[in-house]
């Protein structure tokens, strides 16, 4: 049985106006997913889940990869240099509907889900913070709504040995998003997305394909490979149009029963991503770099056959991090069939 709730969470950049060093995040995240999760279950029905994210960071790198320590910000009196201190520890949840249909499309399954998100700052809203004015981040806002998620377009051709899956998704900028101004040691002052933002400010096409390798037909191991491309709408108050995004997810998924029945099974393997921001950012206040961040880790599960039921843990390290944060995070996340 697979376990196919997919979380897609907006976690994402403000605009870094003005900056010559800072790149963009998408709205999509590679460290979110569990392996399998790029597919429509083979049973009909819905399923729902609950995805737990934490990401904690105490770096933000510049546009060769080196650890910031200070900025420069161009204000209206001139450059000014700030100094950098980075401490972000960040947590997201995601309730997850599902729908797999029993119907056919093109020969492929159809599913689609919606996910509404809550969290505390998004990184992206840290990101426009310090590359625009600097100083201490600790991330310690309030809990509250994020951008909403809807992927109505999903299909999935299956076949003994492999999966291919296409799939289409909006993001909705409902979460809270704000816009403030800031006075600079120079008393200058520049305009810079509040540090208490959970919404992005603009919405998200999201394209994605995805394909899975069974070397044997029961599909107890499966090597995945998925890309996701962005493409983001102008964000608000800020004359900006975060530039499009590539995001490559692999991982190699192993099933292990562990009663002779095969009813509970553990599932374990290696995971990785890789995400390029592709195209500049456009706009009066765009910055002039293109980010990139790449990160290894695992996974680890369980799932109950008969309750079509799973939960799983997995953690990413990134690394070669540029125009951006480089951190670590940790997923905890169950579902069940209804």
């Amino acid at each position: 049985m697979k376990r196919n709730i997919i979380l897609l969470i907006a976690v994402a950049s403000a605009a870094n106006l003005g900056i010559a060093h800072a790149g963009e995040i998408g709205h999509y995240s590679g460290g979110f997913f569990d392996i399998r999760d790029y597919f429509v279950p083979p049973t009909p029905g819905i399923y729902g889940a609950l995805y737990n994210y934490y990401y904690s960071t105490d770096r933000l790198n510049d546009r060769n990869g080196n650890q910031v320590s200070s900025v420069t910000v161009n204000s209206p009196a001139g450059p000014v240099d700030v100094n950098v201190n980075v401490h972000l520890h960040s947590y997201v949840f995601a309730p997850v509907l599902m729908y797999a249909s029993s119907c056919k499309i093109l020969g492929a399954n159809y599913g689609a889900w919606i996910a509404p998100t809550f969290a505390n700052n998004t990184l992206g809203a840290e990101l426009s913070v310090a590359n625009r004015v600097g100083g201490s981040l600790n991330n310690n806002s309030s809990f509250g709504v994020g951008d909403l998620v809807v992927q109505p377009v999903w299909l999935d051709w299956k076949m003994n040995h492999l999966d291919l899956s296409l799939a289409y998704a909006f993001y909705a900028p409902v979460g809270r998003y704000n816009t403030r101004t800031v006075t600079l040691p120079n008393n200058a002052s520049v305009t810079v997305g509040s540090a208490n933002n959970i919404g992005l400010g603009y919405w998200t096409q999201q394209a994605q394909g995805a394909m899975a390798w069974y070397p044997w037909t029961n599909k107890a191991t499966a090597v995945m490979a998925t890309g996701t491309y962005e493409y983001n709408s102008e964000q608000r108050d800020t004359d900006v149009r975060p530039g499009q995004m590539l995001t490559l997810n692999w991982g190699i998924s192993q099933y292990l029963p562990l009663n002779k029945c095969k009813c509970l099974l553990l599932e374990v393997g290696p995971a990785g991503y890789d995400s390029w921001q592709i195209t500049d950012s456009t706009g009066s206040g765009a910055s002039s770099s293109r980010s990139q961040v790449h990160g290894v880790g695992g996974q680890v599960g369980l799932t109950y056959v008969p309750w079509n039921a799973f939960i799983t843990a997995h953690g990413y390290y990134e690394y070669a991090s540029e125009a951006r944060f480089q951190g670590a995070s940790i997923s905890l996340n169950l579902g069940i069939k209804f």
